[in-house]
């Protein structure tokens, strides 16, 4: 009965993959094959048998690793590095200084005493490189290895393969999530286990035993909690009290499991992540939004789980808007990692704090957010223009792109894109610099203009004619069409001179026409003529840029008919929930005054 009692209460126990280190974590793009497991596995012996590698790796070892054992480019890196680091969760006020620090770096030397003082938990990196695999087509062949790499090792070329891109993203996937841990949780433990229990090929060791220590760092991909509603805990904690410590075999005399019992254990307590996609799709509630037009918001789908989800796991998807404007600033969007998909013709407004945001099979949209703690990752679009202060940029498979930045690291452009613009951050709304401020992000450095291209198989991206900056002359700031609270009424930190000196030129020219108008001493009827002529004029440019479906997706229906029947001039501003709509001092669709 006792033991029947106790498998009970050990069936009540969930242990499921975290989202993070998947979502944030795994770059969208097939590994370098130097991430394998067997080159892992290498690793894994080579730091725990070298002076300041365990058990923490600083920035030094891991480019003497990287660059002279895997013989990775110093920037490819620091990327995975950089990458890690950003899961950490550091405190705004520490990105904040880090920020202050590298901002005041001339030069590269300098650049690399900072660095040189950043470190990371040395196996819980070893599990973040070790998830890269989650983006490649086949596992198999990637955990197939040669020998440890030396400079006479042939790098690999480029197959039909690699040159391929996937349209596929499974870091949202969280079935792909628990899949990748089930089939792979046995070398996720080997990973673990110290030098002295693997035989010469790195396999475990039969009855060998895994620190707990060393299980603690499972707690970078594992979490979990004893029933369904109780509070997440850690997965070590899970493994040595309660209900698992019996069948996980823990010894609280020497802090170790033994290894088969701790991976039976863990496979049969393995399930899908309660706060993921998946729960969402099914159990999340609707957010509330303006501007909710019948007809086009039927099939849209938008939904929430921060009413459940504890924090990093706050999830809000939007889907399927078609020729809309949503806008929202709401505590519900805070802290939370926004997939915005399969929406077309809408322009998109999200100026809250935000933890992540990904833009997922999206084309002809306008997405403005308010500052991303972590990344953006624009995946299969066409035709979109995000504008975004975030730590980082990625874009990949995607066509026709404007990306309007402020990030403290270069942007990176994964494969299969053509025709992507980058642009220097361009917009302010009141809230904005307070919003930096709660996320840790700084005006410096600014890195927008310096794109990383990586490459399938880590190799360097082959076109680097995928990408342009956008020339001065085609310049233009964009103006957030609502209002709310706070003090910020400039671009955070100013444009680059060349677009300033763009702008004062195209503010010279509006100062010359008017003074040309004012000049010409029209009377009554040629200033009324003229008008007309200059509305009209301003019209066909607002059709044919698709500027007039922007404006008039901002008014709701009622106000809409109201225009049709008294005029542009007749529409009011629409009433959005948390912000107040403004239109640059005009009514919508009303052209600027002639004179």
């Amino acid at each position: 009965m006792t033991s029947t009692a106790e498998h009970m209460e050990a069936d009540s126990v969930s242990i499921w993959p975290r989202m993070d280190p998947f979502l944030l974590g795994a770059l969208q793009v097939a590994p370098s094959s130097k991430l394998s497991l067997h080159y892992l596995r290498k690793m894994a012996i080579y730091v725990r048998t070298r002076d300041g590698c365990f058990p923490i790796l600083g920035w030094p070892m891991w480019r003497h690793i990287a660059c002279g054992k895997l013989q990775f480019p110093e920037d490819h890196a620091w990327l995975y590095f950089e990458t890690f680091d950003l899961l950490n969760g550091h405190t705004p006020e520490e990105r904040l200084e880090w920020a202050e620090c590298l901002s005041q770096c001339s030069t590269k030397d300098e650049l690399d005493q900072q660095r040189n003082k950043l470190s990371v938990d040395t196996l819980q990196f070893l599990l973040f490189l070790f998830i890269q695999q989650l983006n490649r087509a086949s596992l198999r062949t990637s955990l197939i290895g040669e020998e440890w790499p030396s400079h006479r090792t042939r790098c690999p070329s480029p197959t039909d393969r690699e040159a391929k891109t996937s349209s596929q993203n499974k870091n949202w996937d969280d079935q792909a999530h628990l899949s990748f841990v089930q089939s792979h949780l046995a070398e996720i433990l080997e990973l673990l286990v110290e030098p002295g229990q693997l035989s010469q090929s790195g396999h475990a060791l039969r009855d060998c035993q895994i620190s707990l220590e060393a299980v603690r760092s499972l707690g970078l991909l594992l979490e979990g909690s004893v029933s369904h509603g109780r509070a997440v805990q850690p997965v070590h904690k899970l493994l040595t009290k309660g209900p698992l410590q019996i069948q996980t075999g823990y010894s609280p005399l020497s802090h170790s499991f033994p290894l088969h019992q701790l991976l039976a254990c863990l496979h049969q307590s393995l399930t899908l992540n309660p706060f993921g996609i998946t729960a969402c799709l099914s159990s999340g509630k609707k957010l509330a939004w303006a501007q909710q037009v019948e007809g086009f918001m039927k099939r849209a789908k938008i939904a929430r789980n921060t009413h459940t989800a504890p924090p990093g796991s706050k999830i809000v998807l939007l889907s399927q808007v078609v020729k809309q404007t949503l806008a929202k600033t709401s505590d519900k969007l805070t802290g939370a990692n926004i997939k915005i998909h399969r929406c077309s013709d809408a322009f998109i407004y999200l100026l809250s704090p935000l933890r992540s945001v990904s833009v997922d099979k999206c084309r002809d949209c306008t997405v403005v957010l308010g500052p991303v703690e972590t990344s953006v990752h624009i995946h299969s679009c066409q035709n979109l223009r995000v504008v975004c202060v975030a730590g980082r940029i990625a874009v990949g498979v995607s066509s026709r792109c404007t990306i309007h930045a402020l990030t403290p690291t270069r942007p990176l452009l994964l494969p299969g894109n053509v025709d992507i613009t980058l642009g220097p951050f361009h917009t302010v709304y009141p809230a904005l610099e307070d919003h930096m401020a709660s996320v840790g992000l700084a005006v410096v450095p600014n890195a927008w203009d310096r794109p990383l291209l990586l490459g399938n198989e880590g190799l360097s991206n082959p076109d680097p004619a995928c990408y342009r900056l956008l020339p001065p002359a085609e310049f233009h700031e964009l103006v957030v069409p609502f209002r709310t609270e706070g003090d910020t009424c400039e671009v955070p930190g100013g444009l680059p001179p060349p677009y300033q000196a763009a702008l004062d030129e195209k503010q010279r020219r509006i100062q010359n026409w008017q003074k040309t108008v004012m000049e010409a001493r029209l009377n009554k009827e040629q200033k009324r003529q003229f008008q007309e002529l200059v509305e009209v004029k301003f019209h066909e440019w607002l059709l044919e840029t698709g500027h007039r479906q922007e404006l008039d997706s901002l008014i709701p229906p009622a106000m809409a008919s109201l225009r049709d029947s008294s005029g542009p001039a007749a529409a009011e501003a629409p009433r959005v929930p948390d912000a107040k709509p403004t239109r640059n001092g005009r009514a919508v669709g009303q052209s600027p005054m002639a004179c």
